[in-house]
């Protein structure tokens, strides 16, 4: 199963952790970690290529991914921030919703 804990800070998401693999079918056939992955890797890749902020990120080959989003940003870059962010929730609780047994968000404020 894969595992994504959203971490907010001030109602605003300052980090996610993503981990573990779906199983849902082989490497190579897993349309549910090729989702996943897909949905959180472009927002990452969003959130660095239209706001200009870079986070912090930890990645193992193991399916192991951590984001942190910077303090102290311009109000205007953290609304954008957030604004993909949350994007990328929505679409990762659409995955859930239809393949939640193989994908789990938690949440933490």
């Amino acid at each position: 199963m894969i595992r994504i804990l959203i971490e907010r800070t001030n109602n605003m998401i300052s980090s996610f952790t993503m981990e573990g693999h779906a199983d849902f079918a082989e490497k190579g056939q897993d349309i549910v970690c090729a989702g996943v992955s897909a949905v959180a890797f472009g927002s990452v890749n969003a959130v660095m290529a239209l706001t200009g902020v870079e986070p912090e990120i930890e990645q193992t080959e193991s399916g192991f991914l951590k984001c942190s989003i910077p303090e102290q940003l311009e109000k205007e870059t953290s609304s954008q921030v957030q604004l993909l962010l949350d994007g990328m929730v929505v679409s990762l609780q659409t995955i859930e919703r239809e393949y939640g047994e193989y994908l789990k968000l938690t949440y933490k404020k």
